[in-house]
């Protein structure tokens, strides 16, 4: 049980747990010189489907093991075209997967209760086969970065789609902000600078430990439970100000106190390897009055007053008056973290947002409220309703994104084939008999015969 927990965790296939099989186990499959897929492997991850989807048959489990032989069968073609990841990216991968997993499990503790491991051991136990993983992955972008679609091939895909069997879309809304954090008063701002002096002076002089200070008192929620520890993160990832004093630290050495715009911070240096480092870190930030607050609704007030004028659009009130950095990028509009799109799904939105959809009609601007972002931070805003669609069948006018995108998926999926139809005959392929029966397997079939002569 706790194998398959491990599996859940880290969200990668069977493969990865030959570490814990017998001498006993049966081969079932062998791609190239030496990747081999072993009977229980892939009878983990189908009992880890079938957990997840009760209708899981056998067409499924045909499906399945194609899958975990074209993984294997790019993992052989990296290494004839030397494509390779760094263990650096390997290292910050794995540092990436702990960090998320900690947070959703409260803390390093519950996370090792639940795996029977520790974090240290996890990470070494699936280094090799995260590795392979990413391999597999770099292959395939590498034979896929090329293609395009174009509309009318877009257009085409949904003129066939048999019109009973289209997707029903949820409601979706496009929305966007105008963050305006209030300024802080001098006083709290050298209080809180105050306060971080205090507790560096505990660490460097009388020896603290930094994990159990900024358990404490860090006011970064997702390295609170952790120590303050940020994994395994590249120069790039962190804010100018963080970044340069980090990477000015040697092994084990503290920094002084850095100032971003995120607050206060004091960076311990674990470890580093050329422009990735593995970093803790300590943030304390400065409170804000209520006087604070009311002077940034008052100001958003007034921006509001020029949007519902039209003296002032939105996207150029976005870049003159917001305090979001990155909102300035999308114009201000609020992005799906997993695809990238503006066109949110209701019933997935944070409840602050979803408690305004009704309230908001296209084109409209909410007054000014009092929020708290992701980080934890109190902040103002104005949001901004651009548009929203109610449930219904899939068309080409409110979900041409979204068509487009499966249209691309699947004219991927048959470049894939193509390519694994070419490949296939330059490559050793060996499946046992009781697997050969799959419909979709006929390319594998052959080359298997091949390669058995």
């Amino acid at each position: 049980m706790r194998l398959l927990i491990l599996w859940v965790l880290l969200g990668l296939s069977a493969p990865l747990f030959a570490q814990d099989k017998v001498a006993a186990d049966k081969i079932i499959a062998v791609v190239g010189k030496s990747r081999i897929i072993l009977a229980s492997d892939f009878e983990v991850e189908v009992a880890r489907q079938k957990s997840e989807n009760p209708a899981f048959n056998d067409s499924m489990r045909c499906l399945l093991f194609q899958q975990m032989l074209l993984r294997k069968l790019l993992i052989e073609q990296a290494e004839r075209d030397s494509v390779m990841v760094s263990p650096e990216e390997i290292d910050a991968n794995i540092e990436n997967r702990m960090r998320h997993y900690i947070r959703a499990y409260g803390s390093k503790e519950r996370l090792e209760e639940v795996a029977g491991k520790t974090v240290y051991q996890i990470k070494e136990d699936f280094r090799d086969a995260i590795g392979e993983q990413m391999i597999a992955d770099k292959m395939q972008n590498s034979l896929l970065n090329n293609v395009k679609i174009t509309p009318a091939e877009v257009r085409n895909f949904y003129e066939k789609m048999p019109k009973d069997s289209l997707p029903f879309f949820p409601a979706t809304v496009e929305m966007g902000q105008i963050v305006i954090d209030p300024p802080v008063s001098p006083e709290l701002d050298a209080y809180a600078r105050q306060k971080l002096e205090d507790i560096r002076k505990q660490i460097v002089d009388e020896g603290k430990s930094f994990e159990t200070l900024a358990g404490l008192y860090s006011d970064d929620p997702s390295g609170r439970d952790n120590g303050g520890d940020l994994g395994t993160m590249r120069r790039a990832d962190f804010v100018p100000e963080f970044s340069a004093a980090a990477f000015r630290l040697q092994n084990g050495e503290i920094s002084p106190i850095v100032k971003t715009r995120f607050g206060y911070h004091i960076i311990q240096m674990v470890s580093r390897q050329g422009e990735q480092a593995h970093l803790r870190h300590i943030l304390i930030r400065p409170e804000r009055s209520s006087a604070d607050f009311r002077a940034a609704l008052s100001r958003l007030d007034s921006v509001r007053a020029h949007l519902l004028t039209g003296s002032l659009k939105f996207s150029e009130a976005v870049a003159k008056y917001s305090t979001d950095e990155a909102a300035k990028m999308t114009g201000g509009m609020i992005l799906d973290p997993a695809t990238g799109s503006s066109r949110l799904e209701v019933e997935h939105l944070e409840p602050a947002l979803a408690l305004m959809v009704d309230s908001l009609s296209p084109g409209s601007f909410s007054q000014p409220q009092i929020f708290t972002k992701e980080t934890g931070e109190r902040s103002t805003r104005i949001v901004y309703m651009r548009s929203r669609t109610e449930p219904h069948k899939a068309n080409l006018v409110d979900d041409y994104s979204r068509i487009q995108d499966v249209a691309l998926e699947q004219k991927k999926q048959q470049e894939i084939e193509k390519w694994v139809e070419r490949r296939l005959p330059t490559y050793y392929i060996r499946i046992a008999p009781e697997y050969r029966n799959c419909p979709d397997l006929e390319a594998w079939n052959r080359a298997g015969a091949v390669g058995q002569r």
